[in-house]
């Protein structure tokens, strides 16, 4: 394809079929992507549309580096033609500048001049005779037809006056535009490869080898032989080839590719690699869960390239016209060569013009505005560990006002800490120690949190010599001997021990959000441990950024009123919706909507895919479940909120510079157009003006990867 009208023809002709959904063609990716009604029709009968509408189908290879191979011939090829028509040309316009200085030279030969033209109109210039012969088979007309019908008409001009004996020659029009539309269309190969460096980079994550066991060798396989099952050996310093589960060894693994969080993970037996992540230390073996393209790696990257591949709901005014740019343009090239011939009388002025006409009109600008700008906003999103789905929600990101926050895992860590240990008779270390010891056999996270802290500060863990949990009120255990009781106010009131005394100790760390829990032994209280969800250590810092922004921040939770406010009083929200059931927050999405609100949603949990699907777009915190995930429209593979501001800024960017895309191509053509009718272009300008639009717009979109 060369320009919007083609992708615009090949789109048009796939949606026509009665068992197409969807079919979204981008010219800058060179690929279609069709949705189908399931099981409807045979991708045989997709590519015999797709050749009718006069275009060749190739299958996608896998492999990357052929991909780029590919890309780097066709920039090549191009560089050759460009160099060898640059050659011929040179001379012919050589011969102009000679002639309009009255200076006689061997160039001023017609028959040289038809020879170099010759050259340079039919072998470099056949690639447009072919383009434009498929696409008016196919029944459209594409900026071939263009190229190809004013080129010809300064060329064949010049030859019926080189026969008729009138010397006045057009042959370096017809071949400075040919030379000049080459070296555009070089160029924008050379940028819209670097449009796609977000891929690549990916791609380059993977390992290329595997050691894998097999009848009890050790083999060294291309990582495309793995299957699952294997029993994969990592060394230290090497990548983890695929995904798996560790059977064998422990070590530290470096995922900060995948999460942005640079702290090795430690890995010991049962627990998940991820391929393309690096053991840091130990040797362990695997099995290898996932291969191929149900890696996680190759799951972002698929991911990645879908967004890549996609349209915002911007570009369809540039599809629509561009599906009747070309013919319009034909028909204004006839209209000025009719009125300068009939009102003029001028023949020559008249072809000029017209051809000119025909040579400035650029579809190729309209069709690269947007999808060079999706492909590098979105590839920026990917380097910065932000996945955007789709060009739609990079477009709708900008258009957010408001902001749902979940409160556990999101807004805070989602895990437990002791916050305050506070002793009345003994030592913090001893209420500790007594605490931790009672706890050691309950499975409740405020309790495990009481355990891990215990660990941490070096204390003995002996087992209770009795335990007893009691739900909805704490435990009870024999320690040493001693009764010793951990709960809540109820739990005290019920074994009559007197806690009027810690009242306000009580409130005041509950108004703080955090679950204060009694220590009593033998009857007597001797302290208080605070647990509370720990706010992550950025929230507060997103969530101002984003009011700065203006954007009106909401915080959702089930907590009772006084812990929630709490935490939006930490982190500085002021809009708090709390003692929300996990099932009615889709509904607090759909009150906010109703106000005319854009509303955006953020979870990690399985509770909030229903509402990261209702909110105009969901964010998914990448470290939490894979329901969310699935459910969002944007992924943050770290779980930093900052990341979310910088979603936001990244879709503002992107718009801006589709915008400006837009309002060049189509100001470019609405300006050169009517100055090529007039007669204020000479013909090699206009070729000039139509090869750069192009490359103007696809370089204004590479801008974006500046994007901090």
């Amino acid at each position: 394809m060369t320009c919007a009208a083609c992708s615009a023809r090949v789109e048009k002709a796939l949606n026509k079929i009665n068992e197409v959904k969807n079919a979204n063609v981008n010219l800058t990716m060179e690929k279609a992507i069709i949705e189908i009604y399931d099981g409807a029709i045979e991708i045989a009968e997709l590519i015999e549309v797709i050749e009718r509408a006069g275009y060749k189908t190739f299958e996608e290879n896998e492999k990357d580096e052929q991909n780029n191979e590919k890309r780097q011939k066709e920039i090549e090829h191009l560089k050759r033609l460009f160099i060898i028509s640059a050659v011929l040309s040179v001379p012919l316009l050589s011969a102009m500048f000679f002639h309009m200085a009255g200076i006689q030279t061997i160039l001023d030969n017609g028959y040289l001049q038809l020879a170099l033209a010759t050259l340079v109109q039919f072998i470099i210039g056949y690639r447009f005779y072919k383009g434009a012969y498929h696409s008016l088979k196919g029944g459209g007309a594409n900026m071939d037809v263009l190229v190809a019908l004013g080129t010809s008409a300064a060329y064949f001009y010049s030859l019926y006056n080189l026969i008729s004996g009138v010397k006045e020659y057009y042959f370096e029009a017809s071949a400075v535009i040919i030379t000049l539309i080459l070296l555009g269309k070089m160029l924008e190969a050379i940028a819209k490869g670097r449009t796609s460096e977000a891929i690549k980079k990916l791609m380059n994550l993977q390992a290329k080898t595997a050691r894998v066991i097999r009848d009890g060798k050790e083999l060294d396989i291309p990582v495309e032989q793995v299957v699952v099952g294997d029993i994969v050996v990592v060394r230290p310093g090497e990548k983890i080839p695929v995904d798996g589960i560790v059977i064998e060894g422990n070590s530290s693994v470096d995922e900060s590719m995948l999460t942005g969080e640079s702290i090795p993970v430690d890995k010991k037996e049962g627990d998940e690699v991820i391929g393309a992540t690096i053991n840091k230390h130990g040797t362990f073996k695997f099995k290898a869960t996932k291969i191929g393209r149900d890696t996680v790696l190759s799951q972002i990257i698929k991911l990645v390239e879908e967004a890549q591949g996609s349209k915002a709901p911007i570009q369809r005014l540039a599809d629509k016209v561009a599906g009747i740019f070309v013919p319009t343009v034909i028909g204004i090239a006839i209209l000025t060569f009719a009125i300068w011939y009939f009102v003029e009388g001028d023949f020559t002025n008249a072809l000029i013009n017209a051809v000119a006409v025909l040579v400035i009109a650029c579809p190729c600008a309209l069709g690269l505005a947007t999808p060079t700008a999706i492909m590098v906003g979105t590839g920026k999103g990917a380097e910065n560990g932000i996945l955007i789905k789709g060009g739609e929600y990079l477009e709708r990101a900008h258009q957010i006002d408001t902001l749902i926050f979940d409160k556990t895992g999101t807004i805070t860590k989602g895990e437990p800490e002791v916050t305050d240990i506070i002793s009345f008779n003994k030592s913090k270390e001893d209420i500790l120690k007594f605490a931790a010891i009672a706890e050691k056999a309950s499975e409740h996270p405020l309790g495990q949190a009481i355990v891990k802290k215990g660990e941490e500060s070096g204390i003995k863990l002996t087992d209770p010599e009795k335990f007893n949990a009691i739900p909805g009120h704490g435990i009870f255990a024999v320690i040493e001997g001693k009764e010793v009781y951990l709960g809540n106010r109820k739990l005290m009131k019920d074994k009559n021990i007197n806690i009027e005394d810690i009242e306000d100790e009580i409130v005041n760390l509950e108004s703080q959000g955090k679950t204060a829990m009694i220590l009593s032994i033998n009857g007597r209280v001797e302290g208080i441990i605070a647990v509370a969800d720990t706010v992550k250590e950025h929230s507060r810092e997103a969530i101002k950024q984003l009011k700065s922004m203006g954007i009106e921040v909401y915080m959702i939770t089930g907590d009772n009123e006084r812990t929630a406010n709490a935490i939006a009083r930490e982190v500085g929200i002021e809009n708090v919706i709390a003692e929300v059931l996990p099932e009615h927050k889709a509904q607090e999405v759909e009150k906010l909507k109703a106000q005319g609100k854009k509303v955006g949603m953020v979870g990690d949990g399985i509770n909030d895919a229903p509402a990261l699907v209702k909110a105009d777009i969901g964010f998914a915190i990448g470290t939490g479940t894979d329901v969310a995930i699935e459910a969002a429209d944007i992924t943050l593979m770290k779980g930093d909120l900052r990341d979310i501001v910088l979603a936001i800024r990244l879709s503002r960017r992107t718009m801006r510079t589709i915008k400006q895309n837009l309002f060049w191509a189509f100001f470019y053509n609405s300006i050169g157009i009517p100055l090529a009718a007039l007669g204020f272009l000479n013909p090699m300008i206009a070729g000039a003006a139509m090869a750069f639009s192009s490359v103007s717009v696809v370089s204004n979109s590479l801008r974006l990867k500046r994007f901090k």
